[in-house]
């Protein structure tokens, strides 16, 4: 199998985990590459997400590497044995590969919580209110891509529909509510639409009103998805030039702790979403 051109961040992550794997049983490389007779490049290339492993020889490594965790082993293993394209990939060549990466996290996580402080998080929003915020991007975006843009972004929500909806909980700032992405009609029309969607049962929608004070991570929008183990759980930040992911154990304890402090300050769900509708009345 040749090398890949361009590995996503889950094939990354999966090469990521190989390497601590090996590093921590202090194995080299060439040691590992005799132990699947190929060459030691071929490691370090399926180190880097490169290059694929199958899951057998994927758990024959992990055995050698002494690794006890099965679980952790049978996560790794299945990660291997994916060979289903996913649909996110029809937008591969004409959409930046964040949001290709972005959309697999979300389709492969076991659940996903998000904080945003400035609009409504992509996986709720409608159309109309997704064109005002890719329409407000500096550079401004061509007409083609805004609309591949929101295809993308609508796309993203079949993990709501399918046979095993995602658990999902999103907790927003107040002042997100009143940022009119879209103009008023069409931030009145996203409020009713959040509003409607917090109804079902795999989401949760907690607002963190304006009365709170001081909070960790205010402004810093975030999306953390639980992985089949902890271990696995990955982070998701946004930034202007694209998103970024991070699963150091360190910092994954880090924005743990940001979620308990959100799920406390934030608004039960029902009173949550009394305030949806009462800002969207106002507005």
């Amino acid at each position: 199998m040749p090398p890949r051109a361009a590995p996503s961040e889950r094939q990354k992550r999966l090469g990521a985990e190989l390497r601590k794997m090996r590093l921590a049983a202090r194995v080299s490389t060439g040691h590992a590459a005799g132990l699947l007779g190929i060459d030691r490049t071929k490691i370090s290339n399926i180190e880097s997400g490169v290059r694929i492993i199958t899951a057998e020889r994927l758990r024959l490594l992990a055995h050698n590497y002494s690794c006890t965790d099965q679980n952790y082993v049978d996560a790794l293993a299945a990660m291997a044995e994916e060979k289903v394209r996913g649909w996110w990939e029809e937008y591969r060549d004409t959409l930046p590969v964040g949001m290709l990466d972005v959309a697999e996290l979300e389709w492969h996580a076991t659940r996903v919580r998000t904080v945003q402080f400035v609009h409504v998080p992509a996986l709720l929003q409608t159309e109309e209110y997704a064109r005002g915020i890719f329409t407000a991007i500096i550079p401004k975006l061509s007409p083609l891509r805004v609309e591949l843009g929101i295809a993308h972004r609508m796309a993203r929500q079949k993990v709501f529909e399918r046979l095993a909806p995602l658990p999902y909980l999103a907790y927003i700032h107040e002042a997100a509510l009143r940022m009119r992405f879209g103009g008023t009609k069409a931030t009145q029309e996203q409020l009713m639409h959040l509003a409607e969607r917090s109804e079902r049962d795999c989401i949760e929608v907690r607002i963190i009103p304006t009365t709170v004070n001081d909070f960790p991570g205010a402004g810093h929008a975030m999306l953390y998805a639980d992985g089949p183990v902890p271990s696995l759980d990955t982070v998701q930040l946004d930034s202007a030039h694209g998103p970024t992911f991070t699963d150091a154990e360190a910092q994954l304890t880090k924005y743990r702790a940001h979620m308990d402090w959100m799920d406390e300050a934030s608004l039960p769900p029902a009173a949550s979403r009394d305030l949806m509708l009462t800002i969207a009345r106002e507005l």
